[in-house]
């Protein structure tokens, strides 16, 4: 039985948050001109500013006026934009509210969601994702990288803006597994986690991290079991990860997919959109400690054998 139903007799839920690592506007063009034609409207993660440090990731910011004006007509057709944190680079809390600043003046209000890049300035990432005894499992599966040195929730450090996070933005993504129907895994979504208080919610993901990720979770197999199911599905992606060919043009499976997808029922929305349609008129659903860690369980089983992020 589905968990839910949705509005206007639609099967299912779908939408997408795609984070801008490696995508530039041309591509992003072409991308969103397809779902747009097909009648998806999702989420398109952006950065506002260049920032100061040294660049972790390829991909347009919003200070290339062509791409903000790109976002800005997305924006118009019924797209949201998310924030990726500030920059592809590691920023400082100054740096941060000025890209909140710089996102509120470009469309007109603060983000409705986010989701964290690798910065030092990511919120409750790493291993701050996690409670003992699973953050030390995944500090044991990740030493050695990056992945532990994320400080925006620590209040005190030169990267803290955990309380601008919280007046400014409502939902972040945070785990994200391989099953298509996120909500079947993580049904208390929008949830809120009192042990990190400077996020209102938070909401998981499907796993389609690049092209052939992308490809394998939205099988035609897994499209209808989710219709089948009548489950929702955020899935997680990078389309400037190999979506589009080397000649300039789509690829032509993804196009397939999606016009296939299309035409299952589906009810075709922004992740904001979908998270209020999901929250109890009384807020986010408070997570208990039995509920994270089966979260934190699930995700970390999937990613010794397949590395979900």
């Amino acid at each position: 039985m589905p968990l839910t139903s949705w509005p206007l007799g639609k099967r299912f839920a779908f939408t997408v948050f795609d984070d801008p690592d490696a995508q530039m506007e041309k591509d992003s063009r072409l991308v969103y001109g397809l779902l747009s034609d097909l009648g998806f409207r999702t989420t398109k993660g952006v950065w506002p500013i260049e920032g100061s440090s040294e660049r972790n990731s390829p991909g347009d910011t919003l200070e290339n006026t062509s791409y903000r004006k790109h976002c800005q007509e997305l924006l118009a057709a019924g797209f949201d934009l998310g924030f990726h944190n500030a920059a592809p680079a590691s920023a400082v809390r100054e740096e941060v509210g000025q890209a909140l600043d710089r996102y509120k003046e470009y469309f007109g209000r603060y983000p409705h969601t986010m989701a964290n890049h690798y910065n030092e300035d990511a919120m409750y990432w790493g291993s701050s994702r996690f409670d003992p005894p699973w953050r030390w499992v995944y500090q044991v599966l990740t030493r050695g990288t990056m992945h532990n040195k994320h400080f925006g929730h620590v209040d005190g450090h030169p990267s803290f803006w955990g309380d601008m996070c919280r007046e400014r933005i409502r939902s972040c993504r945070n785990f994200v597994f391989q099953e298509i129907d996120t909500l079947s895994v993580c049904p208390q979504m929008p949830y809120w986690d009192p042990h990190r208080p400077y996020v209102n919610e938070w909401f998981a993901s499907a796993d389609g991290a690049n092209w052939e990720t992308f490809e394998q979770t939205l099988s035609e197999a897994n499209q209808d079991r989710l219709a089948e199911s009548g489950g929702a599905c955020i899935i997680y992606t990078h389309f400037g990860h190999r979506f589009v060919r080397d000649d300039g043009t789509l690829q032509p499976r993804f196009v397939a997919l999606m016009r296939r997808l299309a035409g299952l029922g589906g009810w075709f929305i922004p992740v904001n959109e979908l998270l209020d349609h999901l929250r109890p008129a009384q807020g986010p659903h408070e997570l208990t400690s039995r509920e994270r860690r089966g979260l934190e369980r699930h995700w970390l089983a999937q990613k010794l054998f397949r590395g979900t992020s």
